[in-house]
């Protein structure tokens, strides 16, 4: 039997298969992997690096969610808010057609009385003032007089400020026809 050099044999062999070797840390290793292990192998890195997208597409469901609920809270309050608005705004119209009064005869008196006056002076005006002296009133029951003047009379009428002295001052016109 011959002895066989083993220096010979290495010379030809892959590094991998000869005996005395040292692979050094900067060589890389080959794997041989059948398609179906490389498959799986992709797939769990792939698994892997959307794990945490996949974590937060959840939690970002779950907040949008949370959010659609407090939404469709908001509009609930929103809508019954504007109902109760409208039941306001009808109610107080009601109360305002229930309060307004037909004028009556002492407003009606004082019109006709306050419309006579200004028929009968030249320029057709008058101070408020003057007016109140005429009717023995307060300010508030001209104004009721006057508005019943305006709303009854088949006349025009206008209210004015004076315009030399007290600027403060408003004077009743009644307008031709």
């Amino acid at each position: 039997m011959e002895v066989v050099d083993t220096t010979q044999i290495n010379s030809f062999a892959p590094i991998a298969a000869q005996t005395d070797f040292v692979v050094s840390p900067s060589e890389e290793a080959v794997f041989i992997l059948t398609s179906n292990q490389l498959h799986d192998l992709i797939t769990q890195a792939v698994q892997k690096a959307l794990q945490p997208l996949q974590d937060e597409v959840r939690d970002l469901k779950a907040t949008v969610a949370r959010q659609d609920e407090k939404i469709n809270a908001l509009e609930a309050t929103f809508t019954l808010q504007e109902e109760n608005q409208l039941i306001q705004l009808r109610l107080i119209h009601d109360l305002r057609e229930a309060t307004k009064k037909e004028p009556g005869k002492t407003e009606i008196f004082r019109a006709d009385k306050i419309e006579r006056y200004l028929s009968s002076r030249p320029d057709h005006r008058a101070t408020f003032e003057t007016l109140k002296g005429h009717l023995q009133v307060d300010n508030v029951r001209l104004n009721e007089a006057i508005k019943t003047l305006i709303a009854t009379s088949d006349r025009s009428y206008s209210i004015q400020k004076e315009k030399t002295g007290d600027k403060r001052k408003r004077i009743l016109v009644m307008l031709p026809r």
